[in-house]
């Protein structure tokens, strides 16, 4: 064969492996095309919109469409004292709910994972509040609740006023989502715990560590990447609370306990102002990013040093 006819050759092989790679690309785009249409629809134009919107005077029934107000939406929630309250009510349900979240779902992981007859019963307990609709949730807790007939009242043999005293309720939400979230980081920690190999426990317990020493020097370090996980996501969870505040108490008494997410849906949905709502929505989106990066950056360096 001569040079030419080879590298004619060569040529015709690599047209057709080109080809064949490019009809394999547009095969995967064609899969994944329906997927990034729905995405870009339902997903990011919204979210284009919603910026839109912020900087005009958007109501939800249909007037001031056409007015740009440019930051003015921006400037107001700055000075609303109702939104800083609101903001501070998503901050101290997150501080109280975020720690025992943590905490007694790795303490609940250690006791399910202990070999123990009927430790499956144990596990599906744990993890079932946590499938349970919000709705069902707030209606249970809600009869709990109850001043007059409510069990918990009933066997205290007192008349609290759970969900209408401004200096408990809030503390009556947090015990609620606590019941009903923990399995959650319960599961997330069980896998976490069945993942270290029982030759270490083995090992350090024929070296004298009792249980003690082995939760401190192994367990406790060997998840911290699971802790990390744990946390970052119960504050991003907690800092997103909705349904069982609005089901509850509707934000009340005298909004002590609503969040920002409530306060967006009252300001859109129950005043109709779409544009300032969708403002306060976009400086909520940026607060979450900032605590997300900082609390991640920090949890990272920690696990890095440990």
């Amino acid at each position: 064969m001569s040079s030419s006819a080879q590298t004619i050759s060569e040529r015709e092989i690599k047209g057709a492996r080109r080809r064949a790679r490019l009809r394999s690309e547009l095969t995967g785009i064609g899969f994944v095309l329906p997927f990034l249409a729905a995405y870009a629809l339902f997903l990011l134009w919204p979210i284009i919109l919603g910026l839109r919107m912020s900087f005009f005077d958007w109501s939800l029934t249909g007037s001031g469409t056409n007015e740009f107000l440019a930051f003015r939406n921006y400037a107001e929630l700055f000075g609303d004292p109702a939104f800083w309250g609101s903001l501070w009510h998503t901050v101290l349900f997150t501080v109280l709910s975020t720690p025992p979240l943590v905490v007694l779902g790795f303490v609940l992981a250690l006791l399910a994972n202990r070999a123990i007859p009927g430790r499956w019963l144990f596990r599906l307990a744990f993890f079932a509040p946590y499938v349970m609709p919000s709705s069902v949730v707030a209606l249970i807790w809600i009869w709990l609740y109850q001043p007059g007939f409510g069990l918990i009242n009933s066997y205290l043999d007192a008349n609290v006023g759970w969900l209408t005293d401004q200096s408990i309720a809030m503390i009556s939400i947090v015990i609620t989502t606590i019941w009903w979230t923990i399995g959650f980081n319960f599961v997330l920690y069980l896998a976490g715990l069945q993942e270290i190999p029982p030759e270490l426990r083995e090992a350090a317990s024929i070296d004298g560590a009792g249980a003690w020493a082995q939760l401190r020097y192994i367990t406790i370090p060997l998840l911290q990447r699971v802790t990390t996980l744990v946390v970052v996501l119960q504050v991003l969870a907690s800092l997103k609370v909705f349904d069982q505040i609005y089901l509850m108490t509707g934000g009340g008494p005298n909004y002590s306990t609503r969040p920002v997410i409530e306060y967006v849906y009252d300001s859109g949905f129950t005043q109709f102002r779409v544009g300032y709502a969708s403002a306060v929505s976009y400086v909520f989106f940026v607060i979450i990013l900032a605590i997300s990066v900082i609390q991640f950056v920090v949890l990272s360096r920690r696990q890095e040093g440990a």
